[in-house]
């Protein structure tokens, strides 16, 4: 069955009395180019584990499990089950999860399945798209790299740089995390139903944090701080999250070697680390 062929793909769905959510974001590829353009994006080989997140009728699912050693595809929409077993069901290195992956230990899975190394792969519903990505950076699991279809704006975000409007706290917590690197762009006439954006395949290469700080904590705490209202400078900012006066805060600034009037988005990683070690203090 050709997954990305609309005349295959309406009949399939009529079987299963299958119709698209809203409010779960579902598009399905109708371009074949695409789910073999990932899938090759991703860098899996024969002796690894994928995990994919939204498998929908399975079209990327057959890419992956074709190069793959085992594939676990986690689909929150149980409307689906039914129709994946159908469409990847013949595969024996396939395992599909009716679940939400917000709710999944993805430590403990790979440590049940004795997997040593994931690569995560997945055409992501864009409503919930950073939650997603967050949970993958944060939840302790051996995550190589994280191959992801996003909506082409957010794509920009986690690539951009300080002091440009795309820059936020997102981008400096996945760049503490990750290499992201913005692969290729994607046409909404490539989808059923068409979206009303363009979007972006990206990959997320997992690396060891690129500074040293003392507490990860206060270094999140301040990266959020520092975004959490950019009209606003640093010092009121981190004032405000830390519960110090304004002149605390500034002192703190002017000891890290920075203007009194800087702005969060116009820092670094690095910057925000020397930050959060001049807050914890010695």
């Amino acid at each position: 069955m050709n997954l990305t062929n609309i005349s295959e793909i309406k009949p399939l769905m009529e079987r299963h009395g299958f119709s698209f959510s809203k409010s779960l974001g579902q598009n399905f590829l109708i371009n074949a180019a695409i789910p073999v353009k990932i899938a090759e994006s991703c860098g899996v080989g024969p002796e690894d584990t994928v995990l994919e997140i939204g498998p929908g009728i399975g079209c990327l699912t057959k890419e992956l499990v074709q190069r793959a050693k085992r594939v676990i595809s986690v689909e929150i929409d149980k409307k689906l089950i039914p129709v994946l077993e159908e469409t990847v069901g013949e595969f024996g290195n396939v395992t599909v999860i009716n679940e939400d992956i917000l709710n999944v230990d993805i430590a403990a899975l790979c440590e049940k399945l004795g997997c040593k190394e994931l690569y995560v792969c997945a055409n992501l519903p864009y409503y919930i798209t950073t939650p997603i990505i967050m949970k993958l950076l944060e939840c302790d699991a051996p995550i190589k790299s994280i191959t992801v279809m996003v909506q082409k704006e957010l794509a920009q975000r986690f690539c951009s740089k300080p002091n440009t409007a795309e820059y936020g706290s997102v981008t400096a917590s996945i760049n503490y995390r990750a290499e992201v690197k913005n692969l290729f762009t994607v046409s909404p006439g490539s989808f059923m139903p068409a979206p009303k954006v363009s979007s972006s395949v990206i990959r997320l290469d997992i690396v060891p944090p690129p500074v040293a700080v003392k507490d990860e904590s206060v270094f999140f705490r301040v990266i959020r701080a520092a975004f959490a209202m950019r009209r606003k400078t640093l010092s009121n900012n981190l004032a405000n999250e830390f519960k110090i006066s304004k002149a605390e805060a500034t002192e703190i600034i002017k000891n890290c070697g920075y203007s009194e009037t800087v702005r969060g988005e116009a820092l670094s990683i690095f910057d925000y680390a020397k930050l959060a070690d001049g807050i914890c203090g010695d």
